[in-house]
């Protein structure tokens, strides 16, 4: 069916029917939060895209166009960048205040006229706790800042962007220092700002734990620049790494203002990569002092030792002819006086003993001829004893003894008539048959 008779209006003046609903006192002057992306600045103006996305699934919930005008924006930037330390750069979170409008041409933006930056520095810093708060938990966070030192670190795997002025003003400093300390380095490429940083830098690491025996430290080092350039090292798979790194790591980025979270788990931690330099040439500086000192108390102790022993020397070379007579005649006046003692003191000591030992011969005489008499009277005592217990003093009182076949009879019924028996008495042996 035909249509005919429509009445249409321009897209110029829908645009306008739409500005008219869009700019209403509800969306003026209202602060918004969001994560900045695309940001640029042309013709003094900048553009950029204001994002919210899911916390979890990181996918985008909403999006709008935004633009802070040429005459504030050098402003906002001054004062946001005062109060931060960053630029308006991309994935930064900020607090923005917004008014809605609607270009004919351009169609909906929302004009930004005044940040919090308070805001964006609450959040960087929320963000870096959470992950300090992990890495506490897992138990990691202080495993890179409690490795020790080599006495003098020599060997240095750099990682850093290859051309960087930062790393040429370190391996400028490293290798022309007035100790002339000879330093060994390699240059472990990685991109150090953007998106891609963290994971670049994750695989130098790699490559240098492949080889942990060759190095004594690493050092990761960027000059200076934007310090929303620095964003990319607030990452947690970097943090970790390095707080599980085996060899000590030193942190030079950016400038002695700047902080990232690698300079909470590093061992130490730089304000420059010239400062870098100038940290590992103090080591060895100090290495040799402490050298230089040894050598000196040595060559010290070394010298009062030989001075002592030439004193001494020169003592015992003024004694030695004197000392031989001095001891001679000591010896002789200590024998003498030995010699007058003993005469004096022996004849008062062995005396006495003498008495006592010729007593003690008379009595021992006394006590021996004792003791012969009372065992003689007890062996007579003893032999009297026998006497009159043995079988021939029982046979002299009246008693026989009867054999038959070598044995004792002591019984009626061990006899039959015939058998030869031997009876003995006190002075004789009578032979009888018995019937």
């Amino acid at each position: 069916m035909p249509i005919v008779n429509m009445e249409s209006i321009t897209l110029l003046q829908l645009n306008k029917r739409l500005a008219s609903l869009i700019t209403v006192p509800s969306t003026q002057d209202v602060w918004v939060t969001a994560e900045l992306s695309d940001v640029a600045v042309r013709g003094g103006h900048c553009y950029m895209e204001l994002l919210q996305k899911d916390p979890e699934r990181g996918t985008t919930l909403a999006r709008a166009r935004g633009i802070i005008w040429a005459s504030i924006y050098p402003r906002i930037d001054a004062e946001f960048h005062a109060a931060t330390g960053q630029r308006f750069a991309t994935g930064i979170k900020v607090m923005v205040r917004v008014s809605a409008t609607m270009h004919p041409v351009y169609g909906i933006s929302l004009v930004i006229n005044a940040v919090n930056p308070e805001y964006t520095m609450g959040d960087l810093l929320r963000r870096r706790q959470e992950m300090l708060t992990r890495l506490q938990a897992e138990g990691i966070l202080e495993m890179n800042r409690s490795l020790e030192w080599t006495d003098v670190p020599l060997r240095v795997a750099v990682i850093s962007a290859p051309g960087a002025a930062g790393y040429g003003d370190f391996i400028n400093q490293l290798y022309n220092n007035v100790q002339r300390l000879r330093f060994k380095t390699r240059l472990f490429p990685a991109v150090m700002q953007g998106e891609r940083a963290p994971e670049t830098v994750i695989a130098a690491l790699d490559c240098i734990a492949g080889e942990c025996d060759d190095w004594d430290c690493v050092v990761l080092i960027r000059g200076g620049g934007a310090t929303s350039d620095l964003v990319a090292f607030e990452d947690y798979s970097l943090a970790a790494n390095i707080a599980q790194f085996p060899l000590p790591v030193v942190i030079g980025i950016g400038h002695e203002r700047d902080v990232t979270i690698l300079d909470y788990v590093a061992n130490m931690r730089v304000k420059t990569p010239t400062a870098a330099a100038e940290w590992l040439i103090s080591r060895g500086t100090a290495a040799l002092d402490r050298l230089r000192r040894i050598g000196a108390d040595m060559l010290q102790a070394a010298s009062d030792k030989l001075s002592g022993c030439q004193s001494q020397l020169a003592y015992y070379e003024g004694l030695l002819p004197v000392a031989p007579v001095s001891v001679c005649e000591r010896a002789s006046a200590l024998l003498h006086t030995h010699l007058v003692t003993l005469a004096s003191t022996g004849p008062r000591r062995i005396t006495p003993e003498i008495a006592r030992l010729t007593h003690r011969g008379e009595t021992l005489g006394q006590s021996v001829r004792n003791r012969l008499e009372r065992q003689s009277s007890r062996l007579d005592s003893l032999s009297a004893l026998l006497d009159a217990l043995s079988p021939q003093s029982t046979l002299r009182r009246g008693y026989s003894i009867t054999r038959a076949g070598g044995k004792a009879v002591t019984s009626v019924s061990q006899l039959s008539p015939g058998t030869a028996i031997e009876t003995t008495l006190s002075d004789g042996t009578i032979i009888s048959v018995t019937k």
